[in-house]
């Protein structure tokens, strides 16, 4: 199954219909769904909620023009999983080295809010991204949301894998999944999430990976 879907992907019609006014109102933004960043053969996975409506939505890159990118790019540039300089636009110079980021609804909903139903529908190309990566080791679900959907693509069942901000779940074999609260401006401004907390989690994530020896074929 493909891991990305079309620029008019039809399969919400609220999400089809938001973008649609979009659109109209601001041609010039990318008002379509927001494609995965990073190399496929990434370690780690990133999975975010959906792109904001001034940011992703409108420069076409996750986490990218406005301030959730500022904590997350800031802290994966930290912590080696990028390079170059993040300019919050898609023509900045920024690379992630060995990581990825996709969302679990790749459309900006009203109000940043997709409903059940439209996270479960996009699951169908969450799934697949993290099927289509050779190498990955990690996946980091920022929030509930991109908890649940992460266990929906894996076929866990959620209670098995409670969300919890710093907690890591054995999720495979070869795989770990570490939650965190996501890094939005709410959760940072009113203290649910502070930049250490956040740190904190990609530290563990590091430390993992830098502890696990490569895959031989």
């Amino acid at each position: 199954m493909n891991a990305e879907p079309g620029r008019d992907c039809p399969l919400c019609p609220r999400l089809a219909a938001f973008r649609k006014a979009n659109r109209k109102r601001e041609p010039d933004w990318f008002n379509a769904p927001v494609p995965n960043f990073g190399p496929r053969d990434a370690r780690l996975l990133i999975v975010g909620l959906a792109p904001g409506l001034k940011g992703a939505n409108r420069t076409g890159r996750p986490f990218t023009g406005d301030f959730a990118g500022d904590l997350l790019y800031g802290t994966l540039l930290e912590f080696g999983f990028g390079k170059g300089k993040f300019e919050a636009r898609i023509d900045d110079t920024l690379k992630l080295v060995d990581a990825r980021i996709a969302n679990a609804v790749r459309c900006v909903p009203p109000e940043n809010k997709p409903t059940p139903a439209e996270i479960r529908t996009c699951n169908r190309f969450l799934a697949p991204t993290i099927a289509g990566m050779p190498r990955l080791a990690a996946i980091v679900a920022l929030g509930r949301v991109a908890h649940d959907a992460v266990a929906q693509a894996l076929n866990h069942k959620r209670a098995h894998i409670p969300f919890a901000h710093g907690s890591a779940h054995r999720a495979g074999e070869r795989l770990m999944l570490f939650d965190s609260y996501h890094c939005s401006r709410y959760n940072t401004n009113t203290g649910v999430l502070t930049p250490t907390m956040f740190r904190a989690v990609f530290r563990s994530v590091r430390k993992y990976l830098d502890g696990k020896p490569e895959d031989r074929d």
